[in-house]
Order: structure tokens, then sequence, then C-alpha cells
């Protein structure tokens, strides 16, 4: 079977674990305080879309789009397992966040990651996303790296 990536509700038990492996590496590279983790109830919320890979039935990766006010969209929770890296599934996970965004006629995507997370920068810099000051409510601190992308003027 071939690797799929579809919308689903993260409220499934081994997408859970998916979420949780994720919280357990960004809690290695980043002090917990300025991890900016949404729950997997959060990611349920009508304001979120979560998109999981699946190989052979076996969640192995997300990535989620989470709406604001203004027409602003932002990536949120994207995490690939070891097992499944270099195979370019976080660039397809990203290519559909910014088709939904698109879609729905959002404005501008935004995002925050670590200042650790080199393989992560390749992904949104090779989809067109610049850095940025701090977007959104987030604090400009060390441990972040900011990035945006214009999709409509």
């Amino acid at each position: 079977m071939p690797l799929t990536i579809a919308v689903e509700t993260p409220l499934q038990d081994d997408v859970r674990s998916l979420v949780a492996e994720l919280n357990a590496v960004l809690l290695e590279l980043t002090p917990p305080e300025h991890c900016h983790h949404l729950t997997v109830e959060q990611m349920a919320g009508a304001d979120t879309t979560v998109f999981i890979a699946r190989d052979d039935g076996a969640a192995v990766a997300c990535g989620a789009l989470k709406r604001h006010p203004g027409g602003i969209g932002e990536v949120k929770r994207m995490y690939t397992r070891p097992s499944h890296r270099g195979r370019k599934i976080g660039e397809r996970i990203v290519a559909l966040i910014e088709a939904t965004a698109r879609s729905e006629g959002l404005q501008r995507l935004v995002l925050e990651t670590g200042d650790r997370h080199h393989a992560a920068w390749k992904v949104y810099e090779n989809a067109g996303f610049a850095r940025c000051g701090p977007v959104l409510d987030y604090p400009d601190v060390k441990w972040s790296v900011f990035y945006d992308k214009q999709l409509a003027g």
C-alpha cells in the first residue's frame, strides 16, 4: 500500500501516540516554557485541519493548519517519524496545508519553529516561506524561529 496523506481526526490512538512522540522530541530541544504545543483535543477544534500521513496503515507523519483572524493560517504540529525522513513527506504535508489555505482564501501562512530544527527550516524554505520577525502572539525568544508566506495580495 502506498503512502497516503489525508485529513483525519487527531483523536485516534495512533495519532495521539505520534503527537506524544513529537512532544517528546521537542522537549529534548527546547525548554518546556518555550514549547507551543497544541494538544490533540485542541487540534480537533473546528479552526484546525489535521493531515496524517500513513504508510501501510501506520501513522508516520502529521501537520496541521490552524486558522486565525485576519486571513492568517498557521502551520502547526509538523512531524515525521525518523523511520520515514528523507521521503519528502513533510514537503507534501506543507503543500496540502498551503493548498487548503489558498482554497479558503487565507492571505498569509505563518509558523514558529525551534532554533535547532534545521531540517524543518529546509522544508519551509523549499516551500517558499521566508524568515520573519515574531508572528501572532509568540514571544521573541532565542529558541524560536519564525516564517511566513504571502498567499494573496
